[in-house]
């Protein structure tokens, strides 16, 4: 479908012409198209889903999901993997208001996403005359969203989709809301007038080089750290600057700490990988290098006993250097003494120019301490993996997990849950950036079979999505749209019968089962051969390793129903200390 043709009444007695025009429907089309945008992800419903047929038909890709939400958070780990906005189509009001959750948590984990919802009309809106789905859109996703546009009028479609991209990319990333009211879809507008309307957008996220004064004061911090760290966040790994980072870490020799998205920068396997010794170096560290790593609960605010304090809100008595690029970031929670701001690449490089080719490594005494509890806590997980452990524990599900992963490296890794979240995280080595996606900054479940289809579509490459059964039971259903689109998921559920544990019991007594716990032994695989793809029951390791390795080789949407002793798991996972009430409890 191209442009719309009409045709146009001349003045009497002239010859009738005909003009070609084009619609808001094939403007909002060629915009996207025009800025490289190919795959759209969404929910077709009133008033969009005629521009989910018209975009398919015009050569873009339109993955329909069960569910707003679901769609979003794709689109939003599209950002992320590929650097450029993923684009969510939702329906109005409460299509609108699925989609709000994954705007939410994009913007909150920097990830470029643009939601573009369709809307009621104005003047119904405005007069609150009941409209179908009336719902004021724009200023309930403004303070969610890094940016909000409203777009009236066809000609205005290329401003509003160029503004909308800028925004996301540009400096800290983030999620954009664009809303399109349903008669902005039938205008129309002379073809030629409507093609030249639109905004190729140039440099969208342009570097941004640090002060050099920044740099030295960082340098000569650096200089005189006696136990210096590294700790790398996801802003890293988006930011595409493993070249950079892996020769600062190699060329000062500093030991480094990456977060959970950060894993692969370099391998998990370095030499200089603190990971398997974090409680120690945290707070026995005098300088802290934060390259795209924000302190937040995440790294317990900068504070408290993680980092030595003695108390919650103790500073530990660590400077700090924060490369990031978004200067208010600095201070949030503590003081940073050498701020330096601008894009990671930017600022990294223009750390090592300053450093020149000799830089004093740390003091053997820092790094024999490091690499000892480190060789200590990985021998003390050897042994622990090494169990056979029947019915199986995370510990030795994730064990075959682990082996698999490291064969094959080039697979995508989705991970959400509780225990299956940071077991996985601490057990599971990733080999190459980006390869690891998970609940990132916000915690949020729900994540799973999003990101997972975006991770298959936008790489091409396997997906394994380990999943705790509860977080499973957000997105679940969107196993049909992992058989519709006949995408290379292998879905791990962890099944040990309930939130946390299955062995919860009701305190009243009563014939309702306690809240935590689900029913027993649920035969998850088969909600995937449902719908035409491969369900696998593994309650020993081996049948597990069985059932990933042919989903890897065969390539088919599969969902291995893994059985986990039900005792297994924390309440809260690792962050019993935020529920006061589990924090009182003796765990299992």
């Amino acid at each position: 479908m191209s442009a719309v043709l009409s045709t146009t009444s001349p003045a009497a007695g002239s010859q009738t012409s005909a003009a070609a025009t084009i619609d808001g429907f094939h403007l909002v089309i060629e915009a996207l198209k025009l800025n490289g945008i190919g795959t759209l992800y969404g929910l077709p419903g009133i008033p969009i889903t005629d521009l989910t047929r018209m975009a398919q038909g015009e050569g873009l890709r339109v993955i329909a999901f069960r569910h707003e939400q679901n769609a979003g958070h794709a689109a939003s780990i599209a950002g992320f993997l590929t650097g450029r906005p993923g684009v969510c189509l939702t329906v109005s009001a409460p299509g609108f208001l699925n989609g709000l959750t994954a705007l939410a948590n994009a913007t909150t984990n920097c990830f470029p996403m643009i939601l573009i919802s369709g809307s009621s009309e104005r003047e119904i809106v405005d007069l609150q005359q009941g409209d179908y789905e009336e719902m004021d859109q724009l200023a309930i996703a403004k303070p969610l969203a890094k940016a909000a546009f409203r777009v009236l009028h066809a000609e205005d479609i290329g401003v509003g989709i160029a503004r909308a991209i800028r925004a996301a990319v540009s400096g800290r990333p983030g999620g954009v809301y664009l809303d399109l009211p349903a008669k902005l879809f039938a205008q129309t507008m002379e073809a030629a007038a409507g093609r030249a309307s639109l905004i190729e957008v140039v440099d969208p996220a342009p570097r941004q080089i640090p002060a050099p004064e920044a740099v030295q004061r960082a340098l000569e911090l650096l200089r005189g750290a006696k136990k210096p760290l590294i700790v790398l966040g996801k802003g890293a790994a988006y930011a595409r600057a493993e070249a950079e980072v892996r020769t600062l870490v190699e060329r000062t020799g500093i030991p480094y700490l990456p977060m959970s998205m950060a894993k692969g920068l370099l391998p998990d396997t370095h030499e200089l990988s603190a990971a398997a010794a974090r409680s120690y170096v945290l707070p026995e560290a005098d300088v802290v290098v934060l390259v795209g790593a924000r302190l937040n609960w995440l790294l317990s605010h900068g504070k408290g006993k993680t980092w030595g304090g003695k108390a919650a809100k103790d500073w530990g008595g660590q400077k700090f250097v924060q490369i990031d690029i978004s200067p208010t970031e600095a201070d949030s929670n503590v003081r940073i003494d050498a701020p330096v701001v601008g894009d990671i690449g930017s600022c990294v490089s223009a750390l090592l120019a300053g450093m020149g080719a000799a830089w004093p490594r740390p003091p053997a005494e820092w790094l024999n301490a490091v690499m000892e509890r480190k060789a200590k806590n990985i021998a003390k997980m050897a042994e622990t993996l090494a169990k056979d452990a029947r019915p199986m524990n995370f510990h030795s599900a994730l064990n075959v997990v682990r082996d698999i992963v490291k064969a094959n490296p080039d697979a995508m890794l989705v991970n959400e849950g509780a225990n299956a979240l940071d077991f996985t995280r601490s057990i599971v080595d990733m080999m190459k950036p980006r390869k690891r996606v998970d609940v990132g900054t916000w915690g949020v479940m729900g994540i799973g079979m999003g990101y997972a289809v975006a991770a298959a579509i936008e790489t091409g490459q396997p997906v394994i999505a380990i999943e705790g059964d509860s977080a499973f039971g957000f997105s679940g259903m969107e196993v049909e749209t992992l058989c519709r689109y006949n995408l290379p998921v292998c879905v791990v559920i962890f099944n040990n019968n309930g939130v946390y544990r299955g062995t919860d019991k009701n305190l009243g007594g009563g014939a309702d089962m306690a809240p935590t716990a689900f029913v027993k032994d649920a035969r998850y695989e088969k909600m995937m051969e449902a719908f035409g793809g491969v369900g696998v029951y593994a309650s020993t390791p081996a049948e597990l390793k069985r059932g990933v390795e042919e989903a890897l080789r065969s390539r088919r949407p599969t969902l291995v129903n893994a059985i986990i002793d039900e005792t297994a798991g924390t309440e809260s996972g690792r962050i019993t200390s935020l529920n006061p009430a589990a924090a009182k409890k003796p765990q299992a």
